[in-house]
């Protein structure tokens, strides 16, 4: 079901300022920004690797599930993700065995592709992406 680890989600105050951290300090390769104004975030991309990424996520209003993360919780690893081939199949197989889902049915996500979450009560605490990309 599981094809390989996606990406690794860092909620962050400030995403320029991030940018230039995993950019020019760190030296991971930048390949862009994206806007989910239906998630009401603000996505920066790095290649992190031959087939990973790291995801710097910035909140765009204080009602976005990001900035809750934040002011609980502060910056910092929010989320693991993984790449599915068939992302309505392996949330049926998840919630058959009992996993608690936050999204039901996929979403749209960053660079087309199609996202759900699994609730961290059900992964011991880790918020688990799934990503079907294009």
């Amino acid at each position: 079901m599981i094809e390989a680890l996606d990406h690794i989600g860092i909620a962050v105050k400030n995403l320029d300022e991030a940018i230039v951290l995993y950019r020019d300090v760190l030296g991971f390769h930048f390949e862009g920004t994206q806007t989910l104004n239906e998630r009401n975030i603000k996505i920066a991309s790095f290649k992190g690797g031959s087939e990973s990424h790291i995801e710097l996520v910035q909140p765009l209003s204080e009602n976005s599930a990001i900035a809750k993360f934040i002011e609980t919780r502060g910056e910092g690893i929010q989320h693991v993700a993984v790449k599915v081939k068939n992302i309505k199949s392996v949330l049926e197989e998840y919630k058959r065995k009992g996993l608690t889902l936050i999204d039901e049915e996929p979403k749209p996500g960053a660079g087309g592709s199609m996202v759900a979450f699994i609730h961290p009560r059900s992964t011991h605490g880790v918020l688990l992406e799934l990503v079907q990309r294009p």
